[in-house]
């Protein structure tokens, strides 16, 4: 942060934090209960490693976790308006037409078989299947940085199909099995619905087909998403005449047709990739049974390790003449969600809720969350370069 003096900083972290828990008052029937809220988001942001109720306890003067715990658990306030307050907050400072959201998975180990969600799945936080609860989340990310503005736990079938065990944890009665893809659609959507503005969306290849592609089509967003090397792309309508796995297609390709671009800044500098695009068909938007006009274009691009040569493949979907540069640019920014997760739990506790229920997980999450984008805004603000200095202010500055 060096476009503010340490004062400016430090009052810009105070009036912040003051704004953030005026902001999630209302969630509250009592003083007291908003009070402890407000204590526990002071915890997140304390120095301590370990985010635990004794730790936020000791941090707030209280005797015991109690008072923390209660927040969590039995205290009454609704977690989704939370997570609609942290929406709103971060687009004041993020947003920008031209944004990213970004949709992942992060996972949370756990013992035992009692937490909610919870069971024997992959995780890539631990690289392999271990016991530990699933996350999905949406971020927002864009030319002034990025915060998460949506999540959602992953139940499965295990969990949906035992009515007794779902009781227990106090999920809700008209909570159905969602895959990973459905839940991030349903993300999507509120954000649709809620005006976040934004033009692209990028994701791995979980989420690479079916109905997210449609929905974003219909909306008018464009997107990168992963596939599988055996995804199947055809042409048509090109000259390029292209058929097969996506594998097999980036095997059949010329060594002149790759180009190494950057994904963007990394902590080692530049990401640097060899990259392909092709794109294989122009829609226009009455094809698709879109409401507005223009020309669409499906594609495939192609990411190519240089240390290595591992390859990674996502369909695309842009205005037709999109840049490979922009695309590489679009996917490049899922890289923020990755860093969101390391920050969010090394900094902030994201994975250190003791709770075992729904709402537990979800009021933990959200809080987490209203922590992180008031950290991104903070960095924001504290960058932005101060203004030039005029005749006058030198002047005064030198008592002339």
């Amino acid at each position: 942060m060096t476009g503010l003096s340490i004062e400016a900083t430090l009052e810009l972290w105070v009036s912040s934090l003051r704004d953030v828990k005026t902001r999630m008052r209302p969630l509250f029937t009592q003083e007291r209960i908003a009070v402890s809220a407000g204590q526990f988001l002071d915890g997140l942001l304390g120095d301590e490693r370990r985010k635990t109720g004794w730790m936020r306890a000791e941090a707030a003067g209280d005797a015991g976790p109690w008072r923390q715990q209660a927040i969590l658990g039995r205290g009454q306030w609704d977690a989704d308006a939370l997570r609609d307050i942290v929406r709103d907050y971060a687009l004041e400072t993020l947003a920008d037409p031209g944004a990213v959201l970004v949709l992942d998975e992060t996972g949370f180990l756990k013992q035992g078989k009692a937490s909610c969600g919870v069971g024997r799945q992959y995780t890539g936080s631990a690289g392999k299947i271990t016991n530990c609860q699933i996350g999905v989340f949406a971020s927002y990310v864009s030319r002034h940085g990025h915060a998460f503005i949506d999540r959602a736990l992953y139940l499965p079938k295990a969990w949906t199909d035992d009515a007794a065990r779902m009781a227990r944890s106090h999920v809700p009665d008209n909570t159905d099995f969602a895959t990973k893809p459905a839940l991030a659609l349903a993300m999507i959507e509120r954000a649709i619905a809620t005006n976040v503005p934004f033009s692209w969306v990028a994701a791995d290849s979980v989420y690479g087909v079916g109905d997210i592609e449609m929905a974003l089509k219909r909306a008018a967003k464009g997107y990168v998403l992963g596939v599988n090397a055996n995804h199947p792309f055809r042409a048509w309508g090109k000259p390029l005449a292209v058929a097969g796995t996506a594998k097999d297609i980036a095997e059949s390709l010329p060594e002149d047709a790759w180009q190494r671009l950057s994904a963007g800044e990394g902590t080692k500098g530049a990401r640097l990739h060899d990259w392909v695009y092709l794109d294989l068909a122009d829609l226009d938007a009455d094809d698709f049974d879109a409401t507005f006009p223009g020309i669409w274009t499906r594609g495939l691009l192609i990411r190519r390790n240089i240390a290595d040569g591992d390859l990674a493949f996502f369909s695309t979907w842009c205005p037709a003449g999109t840049s490979i540069e922009t695309l590489v640019t679009v996917e490049g920014h899922r890289w923020a969600i990755e860093d969101s997760f390391e920050s969010a739990k090394n900094e902030l506790g994201l994975d250190h809720n003791e709770t075992r229920s729904w709402h537990g997980w979800h009021r933990h999450v959200s809080l987490v969350m209203l922590a992180f984008a008031m950290m991104a805004a903070i960095r924001h603000h504290a960058n932005v370069a101060p203004p030039p200095k005029t005749m006058w202010t030198s002047r005064r500055s030198t008592g002339n």
